[in-house]
């Protein structure tokens, strides 16, 4: 860099690594902002995840679930049960152990 009167005269090759220097920096604070960003997205993920799997579970394992369930499925079986005995049930059955003759 030269002077030249009140004006500095900076020659081309250091002006190219000037511009060189302040695009690298440049570009590291912009990875920096992007990378920020995407540590907060995935720190609200993993305890989206966490925060529903323990929800989840306490909803499970609770006695309204249990209650729900039971009816759901004795509901099931109760509607089923009029068709299977309407196909009759045998009057005798065979012995427990087969036995050769």
């Amino acid at each position: 860099m030269t002077y030249k009167g009140d004006r500095p005269i900076i020659s081309s090759n250091v002006a190219n690594v000037i511009t060189d220097i302040a695009l690298i920096i440049a570009n590291f604070i912009m990875f920096q902002k992007i990378a920020n960003v995407l540590s907060i997205v995935s720190f609200l993920m993993v305890t989206s995840v966490i925060g529903g799997g323990y929800f989840g579970y306490k909803y499970v394992t609770s006695e309204q679930f249990k209650t729900k369930l039971m009816n759901e499925v004795l509901g099931n079986v109760q509607g089923m049960m009029p068709k299977v005995l309407d196909k009759g049930l045998p009057s005798t059955t065979g012995p427990s152990i087969p036995f050769k003759k």
